[in-house]
């Protein structure tokens, strides 16, 4: 993940914070909503750590081919990706 679980804490904090300050919520429990915008982070994060492993895989898979045809991991690497998140709808 790109970010320290503490950062992530923060960004929550600051993030609901700033809801409720602009009126878009209203709650009486602070920490309970940015516990759930934590969560909502964390698992948004996390997903591009997975689809990244899951592009690691796939080209791990077609390590020998692609040493064959001179293909590049990097771009190959960010075609699949693009494909992946395609296929998840995920937006990163």
């Amino acid at each position: 993940m790109l970010f320290s679980k503490e950062y992530m804490g923060y960004l929550a904090q600051q993030i609901t914070k700033k809801l409720i300050a602009g009126e878009f919520i209203k709650t009486k429990s602070l920490p309970a909503v940015a516990e759930k915008v934590n969560a909502a982070l964390v698992e948004e994060l996390s997903l591009a750590d997975r689809i990244n492993d899951e592009v690691r895989v796939i080209l791990e898979a077609y390590a020998d081919e692609m040493n064959q045809s001179g293909a590049s991991y990097q771009e190959m690497f960010r075609k699949v990706k693009a494909e992946l998140v395609r296929k998840y709808k995920a937006v990163l």
